[in-house]
């Protein structure tokens, strides 16, 4: 049970099964993000979610990996000795 002196987190569900939140933004980003929902003809929701899913891509380290896996997976290992020695070494050269 909860004392009353506890902060109480409220979750609200509207139409969708999504989290609302509020945030704030600059003037000219918001601007931008209506621009783009008027001239896609898609709700600003829409927007906003696929602008922090491709941020969220671009900066997990988790996702990041994953992705780059499976375009090593795509890609095959072809066999070629040549190539795979040359990357070898740029690897090794490399800072991570």
């Amino acid at each position: 049970m909860q004392s009353p002196a506890s902060p109480s987190v409220t979750h609200i569900r509207g139409y969708t099964q999504s989290m609302k939140t509020a945030v704030s933004i600059p003037d000219e980003v918001f601007q931008g993000a209506e621009r783009i929902a008027r001239r896609t003809r898609r709700s600003r929701s829409d927007i906003y979610a696929e602008a922090l899913r491709e941020y969220v891509a671009r900066h997990d380290p988790d996702l990041v990996t994953e992705a780059m896996n499976r375009v090593c997976e795509d890609v095959g290992g072809g066999g070629d000795e040549f190539l795979a020695s040359a990357s070898r070494r740029i690897l090794e050269r490399s800072k991570w």
